[in-house]
């Protein structure tokens, strides 16, 4: 029994976690989304269509440091800019991804010319796959994340190639 005992303690904390990310059901959106549109100090993320806000997406999680416009490889930041979703990944070790064009040619030729890599593989993702719930915090390399279900709620309205832009 005794073995038994913490086991049975931890178990409404796991599935405190998992239940965490069942979202209630979203309803549809009235226009084909053509933009995304990311506040990094809101922690918001909303997708547009015909320029209007169709679904905002809250407490998103950033980089490790995600104060500034990522500049070089390892920096922890997450881009600032205008860039676009140019193709998706369905395999990530995250739940789903899609990725951000960065970096541009600014965004090289300012790492270039101090001798250093931008960075790359910046994308919008689900939680580490196997993870129950949500981690805590800004966890990321550089990416935005979002819970599971808002992932897969975006992975089915954003079509590639929608233009983004990341803001302060």
């Amino acid at each position: 029994m005794r073995r038994f005992f913490p086991i049975v303690l931890l178990l409404p904390v796991l599935t405190a976690g998992a239940q965490a990310e069942t979202a209630p059901l979203l309803p549809p959106i009235s226009a084909p989304v053509d933009f995304v549109k990311v506040d990094k100090t809101g922690r918001t993320l909303t997708l547009y269509g015909a320029g209007q806000p169709l679904r905002t997406y809250r407490d998103i999680q950033l980089g490790d440091a995600p104060a500034g416009h990522k500049r070089f490889q390892g920096d922890e930041r997450t881009p600032e800019g205008r860039y676009v979703i140019d193709y998706r990944n369905p395999n990530s070790r995250y739940h789903l991804s899609l990725h951000i064009s960065y970096p541009d040619a600014r965004d090289r030729a300012h790492a270039q010319a101090r001798g250093r890599s931008p960075g790359g593989d910046i994308f919008i993702h689900g939680q580490p796959n196997g993870f129950p719930g949500r981690m805590a915090g800004d966890w990321t390399d550089g990416c935005i994340a979002l819970s599971n279900p808002e992932i897969e709620d975006m992975w089915a309205l954003v079509p590639d190639g929608t233009p983004i832009e990341i803001l302060p």
